[in-house]
């Protein structure tokens, strides 16, 4: 029985969660993400896949419901996003349900 709770000592835990949010290409506004169904055709028509990376920019708001600025990763299309709704992050934030909290 020793030996068993020994071994258990050592073994890795199961349930392990791994995040990948700060790697992952995505949109904090809109949630947008790469296209991966794209394919180039050559000359000789054939299909290779690719990847169609969305266009990331870092952006820093002030926010005034949070007294402070915020910077998030932006799309360029949640950037004109922002600007359709006058600059101001907290309506496109409360638009879209994204926590601005989150963000530092």
């Amino acid at each position: 029985m020793a030996m068993l709770g020994l071994a258990s000592a050592f073994m890795a835990p199961v349930n392990v969660v791994r995040s990948t949010a700060l790697n992952e290409r995505k949109c904090d506004l809109l949630g947008k993400t790469a296209n991966r169904q794209a394919r180039t055709v050559t000359f000789s028509h054939k299909r290779i896949k690719k990847v169609q990376n969305i266009n990331l920019q870092p952006k820093k708001y002030v926010s005034a419901k949070l007294k402070r600025t915020v910077s998030m990763r932006l799309s360029t299309k949640g950037i004109k996003t922002v600007a359709k709704y006058g600059g101001d992050i907290d309506v496109a934030a409360a638009k879209f349900g994204v926590d601005l909290n989150q963000f530092r």
